[in-house]
């Protein structure tokens, strides 16, 4: 049983026997050995499929850093599912040719919302189906999952926790964070109404690895100034500097650097099902339909 499935257990047999309940974060603590005895006998008896989940704000460089990754030479076979804001895609069309490049590779979409809260379960339907095609004989050696700018990270992560079917096929390798190192500032002081987060801070918080991207466009003294920032809020992720989103492979996929307990460390509500990402009005989606070229 997942970690999910074992809080709610003892939950249940707290109730049945009259002690008094304890939280979800004390069970989950309780219950967090046995999740992590599951790996105990090494790194290569885990045979689940690893999961890449590919975060950052507006523009901070996600697409263009999974066309790197769809481009180079790795070998690996990768299932890339891109979530869009907007009802009609854009970012799979500019993944769509990069994608038929590498043979085994596979594009899937969803759009009309953030994976994080509206078509959250639309994820788990993918994993699902991804689930059932490796059973059939499928061979898959990574996910890549890419959220909209707008995502909450934690809601999709927790994901791969609260469905026992799910986590039976994947785990959770690692969050990737790109930082647009131009806009970051601004975006992490953004003040946002009243019961909704800021979405850039909890993406720099959650992540597992972060990727200082577009540093061509700042000065050393910034880049020191919005590094120290970021470790004020997340002093465990490594930052990389890099231009374009140009990093290698290995440094994205397959790290193992998603660490349940640290996550819970941080947030210990972390396995609650019960919080809902927010999202202000500020940034809404209009999408136009229009037969043939358009010139800007």
């Amino acid at each position: 049983k997942n970690v999910a499935e074992c809080v709610k257990g003892r939950r249940k047999g707290a109730q049945a026997s009259g002690e008094s309940p304890l939280s979800t974060s004390d069970m989950a603590y309780q219950v967090l050995s046995v999740y992590t005895a599951i790996g105990e006998g090494g790194e290569d008896t885990d045979t689940r499929v690893p999961v890449t989940i590919l975060t950052g704000f507006l523009g901070a460089g996600k697409t263009t850093l999974l066309n790197h990754i769809l481009t180079a030479s790795h070998g690996k076979k990768l299932a890339v599912i891109e979530n869009e804001f907007g009802e009609v895609g854009i970012d799979d069309a500019l993944l769509a040719k990069h994608t038929q490049m590498q043979a085994g590779e596979e594009l899937i979409t969803t759009m009309n919302g953030c994976i994080c809260c509206t078509v959250r379960s639309d994820l788990v339907q993918v994993l699902t189906k991804l689930a059932e095609r490796v059973s059939a004989g499928l061979k898959l050696d990574g996910i890549v999952v890419e959220t909209t700018g707008m995502a909450d990270p934690a809601p999709v992560a927790q994901t791969f926790f609260m469905d026992e079917a799910v986590t039976a096929f994947a785990r959770l390798d690692g969050l990737v964070t790109l930082v647009d190192a131009k806009h970051i500032e601004q975006h992490l002081d953004e003040e946002k109404p009243e019961g909704a987060e800021n979405e850039a801070i909890e993406q720099v918080a959650f992540a597992d690895r972060l990727l200082l991207n577009k540093i061509d466009l700042v000065t050393d003294a910034d880049l020191e100034r919005i590094e120290s920032r970021l470790r004020a809020i997340n002093k465990f992720a490594p930052i990389q500097r890099c231009e374009q989103s140009n990093v290698s492979v290995d440094s994205v996929l397959d790290t193992r650097g998603f660490d349940l307990k640290r996550t819970l460390d941080m947030d210990p509500e972390f396995l609650s099902a019960g919080g809902e990402h927010q999202h202000d009005d500020i940034v809404t989606s209009l999408s136009i339909v229009h037969p043939g070229d358009v010139e800007l």
